[in-house]
C-alpha cells in the first residue's frame, strides 16, 4: 500500500471550533471522553456519556464530533502533534554519534514510559490498526517524524545516500511502534527487555548502517 506523505495534510472527521467558547466547550468533552477510555476503553465508550460528563448536552457533541471515530481521531491527532514537537525539540540540535544515541534512547524511554502510564494513548494507538484513515493518520506522523531523524543523519553522514537515510530512518520508526506495542502487551520486566533490545537494534543501524 502506497503511503501518505509526511507533508499531506489528512483531514478530520470533526468540525473544528472557531470561537473561545466553543473551544472550551470541545476541551471539556475531550477531557471527558479520554477519563471514560481510561475507565472503559474506547469500545464501551458511548456518545451519550461524554456528553453527559463533559456538561454538554448530546446535540452540542454531535455538532463538533459527528461520531465517537471523531473523538478518537482528535484524541491522535492531539497525542501526534505532541510527539513531534517532542522529537523535533530532542533531536534539533543533535550533531555527533554520542549525542544521536542519548538523545534517542531517551526519546524511546520516555514514549515507552508514557504509554505504561497512559491507558487512553494504549487504546488509541491499538484502534488504529482497525481504522484505515487513522493508520493513515499514524503513517504520516512516522514519516515527519522520520524527517527529524533524517536532518541529523546527514549532518552525521552527508556523504550517504538520502534515500538510503529516508528509507532506515522510517523503518526505524515503525519498528518502535510495533516494538512498543509488543512490550506494552507482555509483563513489565520482558516489556523492559525488549525495549532495551529495540534500542541497540536500532542505534546499531543508525550509527553504523
Amino acid at each position: 500500500m502506497e503511503g501518505t506523505p509526511a507533508n499531506e495534510q489528512i483531514a478530520s472527521p470533526r468540525r473544528a471550533p472557531s470561537q473561545q467558547r466553543s473551544r472550551e466547550r470541545v476541551e471539556r468533552m475531550l477531557a471527558a471522553a479520554s477519563a471514560l477510555i481510561t475507565e472503559q476503553g474506547s469500545d464501551a465508550m458511548r456518545m451519550g456519556e461524554v456528553a453527559e460528563r463533559a456538561g454538554v448536552s448530546i446535540g452540542s457533541l454531535y455538532q463538533f464530533f459527528p461520531d465517537k471515530r471523531a473523538i478518537i481521531w482528535a484524541l491522535a491527532e492531539r497525542y501526534t502533534a505532541e510527539s513531534q514537537a517532542c522529537i523535533s525539540a530532542a533531536l534539533k540540535d543533535v550533531g555527533d554519534a554520542e549525542g544521536l544515541r542519548r538523545a534517542f534512547s531517551e526519546l524511546v524511554d520516555i514514549y515507552y514510559g508514557l504509554f505504561l502510564a497512559e491507558p487512553v494513548m494504549r487504546d488509541i494507538w491499538s484502534g488504529t490498526q482497525a481504522d484505515q484513515a487513522l493508520r493513515q493518520l499514524e503513517l504520516a506522523d512516522s514519516r515527519a517524524n522520520a524527517e527529524f531523524l533524517v536532518a541529523v543523519l546527514r549532518r552525521l553522514r552527508p556523504g550517504a545516500d538520502p534515500v538510503s537515510l529516508e528509507t532506515t530512518a522510517f523503518l526505524v520508526w515503525q519498528m518502535g511502534e510495533a516494538a512498543m506495542r509488543l512490550a506494552i502487551s507482555v509483563e513489565r520486566q520482558e516489556g523492559d527487555r525488549l525495549v532495551a533490545a529495540y534500542k541497540r537494534m536500532a542505534l546499531r543501524e543508525l550509527l553504523d548502517g
